[in-house]
């Protein structure tokens, strides 16, 4: 035990892994404040579409060479989120159809294009490492770090400022409509940031695992608290811990980063859920 920590005060004298864990920290705190509400809202499911939408955004900017790939990356993922948004008004393609549709057919482009364009002979590894994370978040760039940690500061004051709109549509959307609140306005918004929080996101975990990093420490803190706000302290405390855990383990013992965090939050889930039983059962 005194070797492991040792190892770990050895890492953290390594600027990139106090980015690291810095951006991490944010990521997870943003994906567990917005992850209360898309599971109550039954929204989970677009968390993993935008995923999707991300991996082709980001196989299109290696297609192009883009330098500043998160930015292109953010842009063409809220627009997506929009564009889902408005279809779910829209009678004729239900939000579900939309959302399987950018879904399936932003990931076959960006495997289409990550095979016809080629940055590199190992296709497969650089695939697998974008779907299921990689030391992506070990090697962040400065410029990444910053925009990171602006764009969560920006979720967070979003949230804080929203708090009690986002509480209302949560639970009642139409009581929300009749006391004069913009429903439509604050689903856009949510979904705009959602978005962010998934290209965030990506290089923690990769695109196909985001939706473990929004609905595992939600799901948790249900298990043991009964308000919103206490389900949403949790989570948030949870998430961030559960990440940290991950990634000095993945360190340590040389494990893929995101399914590492992934694992940490399975097991949570379980203890959570082996105390809520217990607790009931007493």
């Amino acid at each position: 035990m005194l070797q492991i920590f040792d190892q770990i005060i050895l890492y953290l004298q390594y600027p990139f892994v106090i980015y690291a864990i810095v951006v991490a920290v944010l990521i997870s705190l943003c994906s567990a404040l917005l992850g209360v509400t898309l599971v109550l809202k039954q929204f989970s499911f677009i968390g993993d579409g935008l995923s999707h939408v991300a991996f082709g955004a980001m196989a299109l900017a290696a297609v192009f060479s883009l330098t500043n790939s998160m930015i292109f990356i953010l842009a063409c993922t809220i627009l997506c989120a929009v564009l889902i948004l408005q279809s779910s008004q829209n009678s004729s393609i239900r939000g579900d159809a939309a959302i399987a549709m950018l879904s399936v057919g932003s990931l076959a482009l960006g495997y289409f294009l990550m095979n016809i364009f080629a940055t590199g002979p190992n296709i497969a590894g650089d695939v697998c490492a974008t779907l299921f994370g990689s030391s992506a978040i070990l090697t962040l760039s400065k410029f990444d770090m910053y925009l990171s940690i602006a764009l969560s500061i920006l979720v967070i004051f979003c949230y804080i400022c929203l708090y009690h709109k986002i509480f209302a549509i949560t639970f009642d959307e139409n009581f929300a409509k009749a006391t004069g609140l913009s429903v439509k306005f604050y689903n856009l918004a949510l979904a705009i940031i959602v978005a962010i929080i998934i290209v965030l996101a990506m290089n923690l975990v990769g695109s196909l695992l985001i939706s473990a990093l929004v609905i595992f420490p939600a799901l948790c803190a249900m298990r043991i608290c009964n308000s919103f706000l206490n389900v949403t302290i949790v989570s948030c405390i949870l998430s961030i811990i559960c990440s940290l855990i991950g990634i000095f383990a993945s360190i340590i013992y040389s494990t893929p980063v995101g399914a590492t965090i992934v694992m940490v939050d399975i097991v949570a889930f379980i203890i959570f859920y082996i105390i809520s039983y217990v607790k009931v059962r007493i």
